[in-house]
């Protein structure tokens, strides 16, 4: 990949680096004034933005959710797919019309989009109203870039990193669940993600400070953590100290927080191990994301998904097998370069033979810099329009299906906020990642209470305290 002058490489020499702490390394410059943040993407986003969210605090900044009011504007990216790209641009249309009104506002660019050189360039050529650009390896920088922003635009991209960050600091969304990365990257090279170029290359924390901040958020009252990176169950494999993804939610439940999840796993990294760990402690809860991605070997295999219809039913039926009441979803793309009728039949037909819980449904979207993009590509995208169409209604009957069967049952659900749809109800998530609504007092809000399902939908359920 090539990379213009803007991007400044770094070298390939893995360091473990410890943030400074920035309520003493910088003064609150900016009270007062107000920031503004909006997430695009995936869990690995919305964690970043808690990163930053805290060095805007640190500075001063108080946020706004009303877009006028603020002094700074940081727009956090996704580059996953071509939508999410549109979004951001199109919101930009916005910030640069009220910048016209408030010459001294800020506006900053974050996030996987800045990684993409060619991105940068038109930010660079296009949007020179955008004063800070950076990437998704030094958000450390963040704060000094604002203290030191110049009239010109002030890019800080770098192409890859092999460094590993601890100490970070955050401002986390939730006094109820939290995030932690154990890994950041991929080395898995789908032919249609840019993940390895935006994230970069699999690097893990040390363990031994994974279960340290686990025990502090266990201090703190947090009822739940969930393990986060790019390829979850790649864990460790880089470190060479003799322990993976099995051992680290192994130790990780030893602590005794109440509940465990984590995402994304990649079915070629998932072992046995890691399912006896699940089916063994009752604080790794009963939910696994598992995305398959196309139900057909020659699509898989145009993926670079490592694995085969064959066997990813083998790990789904083990799964199922060995961990009670366990609920799996998936991600599918539809519409991949050149997919046939049959290839689309065959992700249908893995879809019925596994029922998922729920899946997330995409059309493809091509990545400039990924493999998959170069692949010529016929398909119109009325018939990829319509194969989705489909796909949704049989994975939605699914859906309805997996809920119906807890009607009438008691289930505990970790309740975390008060009901978007109604002020009266609060709502939260079962063990399975099922959300429920129930009737019930915001008193409820942080605790694990045992819920009686009244009602049951394709996306949510209704539910009482018992």
């Amino acid at each position: 990949m090539n990379l213009p002058d803007l991007c400044v490489a770094r070298d390939r020499t893995k360091k473990e680096i410890s943030y400074m702490d920035l309520d003493q390394k910088y003064e609150p410059l900016f009270k007062g004034k107000k920031y503004f943040l909006r997430t695009y993407g995936c869990q690995m986003n919305v964690h970043d933005s808690e990163e930053i969210t805290f060095y805007l605090e640190a500075l001063g900044y108080t946020k706004t959710d009303t877009l006028e009011e603020a002094d700074i504007i940081v727009l956090n990216t996704c580059a996953i797919r071509e939508n999410a790209k549109d979004k951001v641009f199109g919101y930009l249309g916005r910030c640069k019309h009220l910048k016209q009104q408030k010459p001294d506002l800020i506006i900053c660019l974050c996030g996987c989009l800045t990684q993409q050189p060619s991105e940068v360039e038109t930010l660079k050529e296009k949007h020179s109203y955008v004063d800070i650009i950076i990437g998704t390896h030094n958000l450390n920088e963040l704060p000094e870039l604002i203290v030191k922003k110049s009239k010109k635009q002030n890019i800080q991209v770098y192409s890859n990193s092999d460094k590993v960050f601890e100490n970070i600091k955050y401002k986390r969304d939730s006094k109820i669940c939290a995030w932690i990365n154990i890994t950041y990257g991929c080395d898995k090279f789908c032919t249609y993600c840019i993940v390895p170029y935006t994230r970069g290359r699999e690097r893990s924390r040390k363990m031994e400070n994974i279960l340290e901040e686990v025990k502090e958020l266990k201090k703190e009252g947090y009822q739940e953590v969930t393990l986060l990176g790019q390829n979850v169950n790649a864990y460790g494999k880089d470190l060479d100290l003799g322990y993976d993804f099995a051992t680290l939610l192994e130790e990780v439940a030893k602590t005794g927080i109440p509940r465990i999840r984590f995402v994304t796993s990649h079915p070629w990294n998932f072992t046995d191990e890691m399912i006896d760990v699940i089916s063994k402690y009752d604080n790794v809860m009963p939910y696994v994301h598992l995305p398959i991605q196309s139900g057909s070997d020659e699509i898989l295999k145009k993926m670079n998904r490592k694995y085969t219809i064959a066997e990813y039913k083998e790990l789904f039926n083990k799964i199922k097998e060995k961990v009670k009441n366990v609920a799996i979803t998936t991600d599918i793309i539809v519409g991949f370069p050149n997919e046939t009728d049959k290839d689309f039949q065959d992700t249908l037909d893995i879809v019925k033979y596994c029922e998922f819980d729920n899946a997330f449904t995409f059309i493809y979207s091509p990545r400039v810099g990924t493999v998959a993009a170069l692949m010529k590509d016929e398909i119109p995208m009325s018939v990829k329009e319509e194969r989705l169409k489909k796909l949704n209604e049989l994975v939605n009957s699914y859906s309805l299906k997996s809920n119906k069967k807890l009607l009438g049952k008691t289930v505990e659900v970790l309740v975390t906020e008060v009901s978007e749809k109604d002020n009266n109800k609060v709502c939260g998530y079962t063990d399975t990642m099922k959300l429920v609504n129930i009737t019930g007092s915001k008193d409820l809000i942080g605790k694990i209470v045992p819920v009686k399902i009244t009602d049951a939908k394709s996306f949510s359920l209704d539910g009482i305290v018992e």
